[in-house]
């Protein structure tokens, strides 16, 4: 059974985010304009330097746009309580279950409350016979699941991922990237993932937005996903479908990174 949709909408209108720099004022992002429904699984790639880790940042709370308007459901910004980075972001000195419920202890959640939650988390993620385990006693695909329970815990509506597996050797990221949809498919949360690796994108989304090459950067494609759902990432690559979108996506990727790369070196 498919699980209930039950993310917000995010709205994005006219987002420009501008920088002051040695050589003046720069245009980071321009009239960014996106719609995320609720319990979408929105990828957004684009050439290095494009403004992608800024633009979540800026929904993260933080940074800020220079203008523009981001509104959930309807209603002003609040900012997303969930953000996953590149770095699994742990507390050495924590175990694993201390970690885990960091974010229900500073929220003040009551103890039995929170044992309970983090107990089920733990289930979730396989990693209960390690709850005593501390980050440096744990493989990269063992911190990078317990940084998910720590985010899935606190129950957030959007979930914000900035190249989280980015660091990971190939066949643990292919793992983890079926560890995500699985968790995401049981509640049908809305995510804004971030990622340079095409296939990657491909193989998570719903759909996938293209960012032009910066300064100015802007939304200049996006591509409906329709890969069937469940997914296994090793085969959903196999697929002729999984083929058909990579080559459409790639030419106009290609051409903005082309671009980005020409102004490197201008």
């Amino acid at each position: 059974m498919v699980a209930q949709r039950r993310g917000a909408a995010i709205d994005i209108v006219g987002l420009r985010k501008e920088y002051v720099s040695g050589q003046g004022r720069v245009l980071a992002l321009d009239d960014i304009n996106l719609r995320i429904t609720p319990g979408e699984f929105l990828c957004i790639v684009g050439p290095s330097g494009c403004g992608k880790s800024t633009l979540l940042r800026i929904l993260a709370g933080l940074d800020h746009q220079t203008s523009g308007s981001i509104t959930l459901d309807a209603k002003d910004w609040a900012v997303a309580n969930a953000m996953v980075f590149q770095e699994s972001g742990l507390f050495p000195w924590m175990s694993v279950e201390t970690n885990v419920g960091f974010g229900l202890m500073t929220r003040g959640v009551p103890k039995a409350e929170a044992a309970s939650r983090v107990e089920a988390a733990l289930k979730l993620v396989g990693l209960t016979k390690f709850r005593h385990h501390y980050p440096h006693q744990l493989s990269g695909g063992m911190r990078k699941r317990v940084a998910l329970a720590q985010t899935f815990i606190n129950g957030p509506e959007i979930l914000l991922m900035d190249e989280p597996f980015s660091a990971l050797d190939v066949q643990t990221r292919q793992l983890m990237e079926d560890e995500l949809l699985r968790l995401w498919s049981s509640d049908r949360k809305s995510v804004v993932f971030v990622t340079h690796d095409l296939e990657e994108a491909i193989s998570l989304s719903d759909r996938v937005v293209v960012l032009s090459a910066g300064p100015a950067a802007r939304p200049i494609a996006e591509f409906a996903i329709d890969l069937p759902r469940p997914r296994e990432v090793a085969e959903i690559r196999l697929t002729q479908r999984f083929l058909e979108l990579h080559a459409a996506i790639w030419q106009v990727l290609r051409a903005e990174v082309a671009r980005s790369h020409a102004q490197a070196y201008l």
